[in-house]
């Protein structure tokens, strides 16, 4: 059985990353610039996936190109290190989560991009 967040809307979670990052003082750009470097979607790309309302699988599964330096993406995230995370799917929603999380405390963009 698949975890259910594979199903969810991207749609239903992206105000969610949106929310978590501006109660902290950041702004929705930021959260775009991040899941753009991500995924390799760019502005209409990302747009247009939230229109479609196209689940976490999908979202992920069509992305232009997982940015090749998302393996430095590292730390826990829900208790759970992103780099041992198994199923590559699920490792991409936490990559994301990860990197919201980071600009929600505060990172600078340079160090949430791994540039």
């Amino acid at each position: 059985m698949k975890p259910r967040i594979f199903t969810t809307a991207f749609s239903k979670v992206y105000p969610l990353l949106v929310q978590k990052s501006e109660k902290k003082g950041r702004i929705k750009e930021e959260v775009d610039t991040v899941t753009y470097w991500l995924t390799g979607y760019d502005e209409y790309g990302l747009q247009e996936q939230i229109n479609k309302g196209v689940d976490f699988e999908t979202f992920f599964a069509e992305a232009p190109q997982i940015n090749p330096n998302a393996h430095k993406i590292t730390g826990v995230i829900c208790g759970i290190r992103v780099e041992e995370i198994e199923n590559p799917l699920m490792q991409k929603i936490r990559w994301l989560d990860k990197l919201v999380d980071e600009l929600a405390k505060g990172k600078s963009m340079e160090k949430v991009l791994r540039s």
